[in-house]
């Protein structure tokens, strides 16, 4: 008989963003999903309205301090405890590394989601030391570890941190078909779109120095950003910095949205100049809603871009290459733009819908929850 089964992310908005799908596909299996995770009136009612309780974890989504993220793990131990779920389900750093703790010690089945290796992989520092320590120590009782690519799912493997048999792959966290349906590209100026946390790995100072060269040869082409301002995040960008690129002229700040399709719908084309992903949930979005995609040659961006055929491909940390996408797109016609965003259509529909991740999870946790029984 199913039973409870915890989601634990980093925030309650994580959750109703992108597993709204898996919740669904859960109760319909007879499980009772529980969410933990830190909330927010907006997700929480989300929440509620999909018959879920949340249950308020404290936790910093940046930095890492073991001595005290190991409370976080006596937290989510009292928790769980207390449950007694059928399985945990872990999405984002710390949820992956505490709770899949916690879970190794109440004999609770895992499956950890690592949609993102984060800063410390990208930086290659001291931190990297640490961080992978505590992953080996976490996941080496979890049932099963999924990846959004190839390339991050060979680095665990390959440093040990993981298990082959452990580590499953998964088109990212999916994209909603019906949700993120195509619309015509707009008229008017091209209008290159960045969404996203304002973040230096996310390559957001490259869009702007790229947005400055292109817009000196072509000032009629628009910039924009939509993302909420990290500034707690090691890499985050400046409100004062946002600010000198608004007044500047290079780009224009649209804030934050709850639903991004409105946005994705009055722009030419979505760019992602970031220096790693898992698999970039706003290109897979962008190219639901057919639109081109200029991103880096980099793991979790090049598997949604195919160069010329929906999109072009930049050089990571390189202004000038990615100003010269830009320009390359900005001078094709509006057919041939169009072309282009039919085709990540296509693409989305043929390798990254939500119901491959779901039948992925329900396979995983079948299989999990038998073997406990």
């Amino acid at each position: 008989m199913p039973g409870r089964v915890v989601l634990a992310a980093n925030s309650s908005w994580n959750i109703v963003n992108f597993r709204t799908g898996l919740v669904r596909a859960l109760q319909a299996d007879g499980y009772e999903p529980v969410v933990v995770a830190p909330g927010d009136s907006a997700a929480d009612e989300r929440l509620a309205k999909l018959g879920v309780e949340r249950i308020e974890v404290k936790l910093q989504r940046s930095g890492l301090n073991p001595l005290a993220d190991f409370g976080l793990s006596r937290e989510y131990h009292r928790i769980l405890s207390r449950l007694r779920p059928v399985a945990y389900l872990g999405f984002t750093i710390k949820p992956n590394i505490y709770g899949s703790l916690a879970s190794g010690r109440l004999g609770i089945p895992a499956i950890a989601n690592i949609s993102g290796l984060g800063t410390a992989f990208i930086k290659r520092g001291p931190l990297l030391l640490l961080v992978t320590s505590l992953y080996r120590l976490a996941l080496r009782r979890a049932g099963m570890v999924f990846f959004h690519n190839a390339a991050d799912r060979a680095e665990f493997i390959d440093r040990r941190i993981v298990r082959p048999e452990q580590a499953g792959l998964l088109p990212g966290s999916g994209v909603d078909l019906d949700r993120f349906t195509p619309t015509a590209l707009p008229p008017g100026p091209v209008t290159f779109l960045l969404i996203g946390r304002l973040l230096g790995d996310k390559g957001v100072r490259e869009f702007a120095a790229a947005a400055r060269l292109v817009r000196h040869q072509r000032p009629d082409v628009r910039c924009q950003l939509l993302g909420p301002i990290d500034e707690g995040n090691r890499t985050a960008i400046s409100r004062d910095e946002l600010d000198q690129w608004v007044s500047e002229g290079i780009v224009d700040y649209l804030g934050t949205a709850d639903d991004v399709r409105p946005t994705i719908e009055r722009a030419t084309a979505v760019v992602l100049p970031s220096y790693r992903e898992g698999m970039s949930r706003a290109l897979l979005e962008a190219a639901a809603m057919a639109r081109p995609l200029i991103a880096t040659n980099v793991p979790g961006c090049r598997e949604v871009v195919e160069e010329g055929i929906n999109g072009f491909r930049c050089n990571e940390r390189d202004p000038g290459s990615l100003a010269q996408a830009m320009s390359r797109l900005a001078d094709l016609t509006d057919s041939e733009r169009a072309a282009m965003g039919a085709a990540s259509r296509r693409l989305v529909e043929d390798r990254f819908g939500e119901t491959v991740v779901i039948d992925a999870y329900r396979a995983a946790l079948g299989k999990l929850v038998a073997s406990r029984s």
